[in-house]
């Protein structure tokens, strides 16, 4: 059996090259594939590291032997352990999702190749150009180049000899007009090439060269007087025209390049590419990426680099959304920071987003349970915490004008509201408007029942405030001894930042993360809960009021006098020329009378 000091042996012989290694188990079965710029390097970090990863840590447990590919570059390893990964499937491996159910148009390599949709790509040697997510799409370009050209459609083997010895006849559609008959002759080999090439630049979007050719063969044409048929190409040209205009377009100065973008969670990353030709965008992919051993952003970025390279090949120009250490011959990776760039990567990004959201909307419906862990996951994470946020408290309080100060506490339970939780607070020691005062007196008084009452404590409070409100809090978990057991944070409304005990610092989450969504949801109830419950205080204190005692004095005035004075104290205060702005001169009198009589 190979001991560890066996395999770290195996280490100290690789070569400082770039290459590939793999990892087997004890049955002889590839468990990992990796690739490396140093393989000394890196695969020595394995056994020489404290993983912080416990799938780390298991699969160094289970390498029995560790072979190696040396290659000439990096962007060699890349794409050799990209083939590898998807002939073994190793199980510590990221899972790229398969699209064999998404279509792609083929040109078939044989004489005279036929042109058409299949949702089998097969390394034939047949050139493919997709896959296209949207049916709709396919057929336009397909019937876009059935318009302009013609191919044929059946599967007979036309080689130089077998249509030389007549051993074919033409077919309906070459009646009908749909094919130029090539099996009987009709059609030399050099016009239906001239034919596939112009086809595989609309297939790569690359419409206006073919708009350029085929207007110089229409000018050829007028010269030698040949009209009708300069007519047929300026018809073509038109259709070409019409079907660009409906392309995104960008902005013609930008050309030929490719964007990436990336978004990711605690399972899986999602990475959209975009490829920019003439000015229009004319292919968009997304695909997922299932993680394994909680592999960077960077790590699964370039995966997916070497998957489209070797699906698509690669512009010269490719916007990436961080710097990448990828040396790919002929490529220049860019991170765009301004102008029409930054805007084509801003775009890729809400396209990565779309789908992630798509695909959590899925996972929701599908599994629930396993969707609210995902997100409990991601919050731990974000947060710093030593477990998932399973139960979480957040504060507000509420003192408009510093009358009726009250305060709300709202709970979510697994990411959800659990209003039979919910709680209100009359603030009792605190006068006048005071929110650290408020803050501190509640939170004490909150977790002080819950200790007595043995209920179980959240794993997560939040505070609807800065560092002010954060440490008035604390201040009352210290005196409960309970400093350290819970997560406390707040949540400041001008950034959204988020504050913790004693750190100056905020963390800024992503506008867009769940954990930040979660954390803003559940500060938003909390508000509009306490709003709730101090406007019917203060209706209750206004129907209550001094001002039932008063002859005269109806529902409607009252709601006047509170609307403008805001408080009895302050209707007691006003003068009778403020009074008469509001109410009028008889009933002003009146309730000055009455407040004069009651000093």
């Amino acid at each position: 059996m190979t001991t560890i000091d066996d395999l770290k042996i195996i280490v100290s012989t690789l070569p400082e090259q770039p290459g590939v290694y793999q990892y087997f188990d004890v049955k002889g079965t590839i468990i990992y594939v990796g690739k490396a710029k140093n393989l000394k390097k890196r695969v020595s970090s394995y056994f020489t590291k404290n993983h912080d990863h416990v799938k780390t840590r298991i699969l160094v447990s289970k390498i029995a032997d560790i072979k190696h590919t040396v290659v000439d570059t990096e962007a060699d390893a890349l794409l050799l352990e990209n083939n590898l990964i998807k002939k073994y499937r190793p199980r510590y491996n990221v899972l790229l999702k398969d699209d064999k159910t998404f279509p792609w148009i083929i040109i078939r390599n044989e004489e005279f190749p036929r042109l058409y949709y299949t949702r089998n790509f097969k390394d034939d040697g047949s050139k493919y150009f997709g896959p296209y997510t949207s049916g709709k799409m396919l057929h336009t370009v397909l019937d876009l180049i059935k318009q302009l050209y013609k191919f044929r459609s059946c599967s007979l083997i036309l080689t130089e000899t077998n249509i030389a010895k007549g051993k074919f006849k033409e077919c309906l559609e070459y009646h009908i007009g749909n094919c130029k008959a090539p099996c009987i002759g009709l059609q030399t080999k050099e016009d239906y090439d001239r034919q596939i090439v112009l086809s595989q630049k609309i297939l790569n979007g690359n419409i206006h060269s073919v708009i350029q050719y085929m207007t110089e063969s229409m000018q050829q044409l007028a010269i030698e007087y040949k009209f009708e048929e300069a007519a047929i190409l300026k018809e073509k040209i038109e259709f070409l025209k019409r079907f660009q205009a409906k392309s995104t377009i960008v902005n013609q100065d930008i050309s030929n390049l490719d964007v990436f973008s990336i978004v990711d969670d605690a399972k899986a990353a999602y990475i959209n590419f975009l490829r920019v030709i003439d000015g229009a965008i004319v292919q968009v992919y997304t695909m997922e990426m299932q993680k394994k051993l909680d592999e960077s952003k960077e790590e699964l970025l370039e995966m997916a680099i070497a998957e489209i390279k070797f699906r698509y090949n690669l512009m010269h120009e490719v916007l990436v959304p961080f710097d990448i250490e990828l040396d790919m011959p002929g490529v220049k990776f860019n991170v765009p920071k301004i102008g029409d760039k930054r805007k084509l990567y801003e775009l890729s990004l809400r396209n990565s987003m779309y789908y992630r959201d798509h695909r959590m909307k899925e996972l929701e419906k599908v599994d629930p349970e396993r969707h609210t862990k995902r997100i409990l996951e991601t919050m731990r994470k974000d947060l710093r915490m030593t477990e998932q946020p399973v139960h979480i408290e957040c504060f507000d309080n509420s003192n408009l004008q510093g009358t009726n100060p009250v305060a709300a506490c709202v709970v979510f339970t697994n990411a959800k509201p659990d209003k039979k939780m919910y709680r209100h607070f009359n603030v009792k020691t605190v006068e006048g408007p005071n929110d650290f005062a408020s803050m501190e007196e509640i939170i004490f008084r909150r977790y002080k029942r819950m200790l007595d009452e043995n209920q179980p404590l959240p794993q997560l409070i939040v505070i609807d405030g800065g560092k002010g409100q954060v440490s008035a809090a604390m201040n009352s978990l210290e005196k409960l001894e309970l400093r350290g057991k819970i997560t406390v944070i707040g949540i400041a409304k001008k950034l959204e930042e988020i504050y913790f005990p004693g750190d100056s610092v905020p963390l800024y989450l992503d506008k867009n993360s769940e954990s930040l969504k979660i954390i803003q949801r559940i500060r938003d109830e909390a508000h509009r809960f306490g709003i709730t419950f101090h406007k019917k205080k203060r209706e209750l204190n206004f129907i209550q009021s001094e001002l039932d005692d008063i002859v005269g004095i109806g529902d409607k005035t009252k709601e006047m006098l509170f609307r403008q004075f805001k408080s009895l104290p302050g209707i007691k205060d006003a003068t009778l020329e403020e009074l008469e702005k509001i109410v009028g001169n008889a009933k002003a009198k009146i309730i000055k009378m009455y407040f004069d009589k009651t000093v």
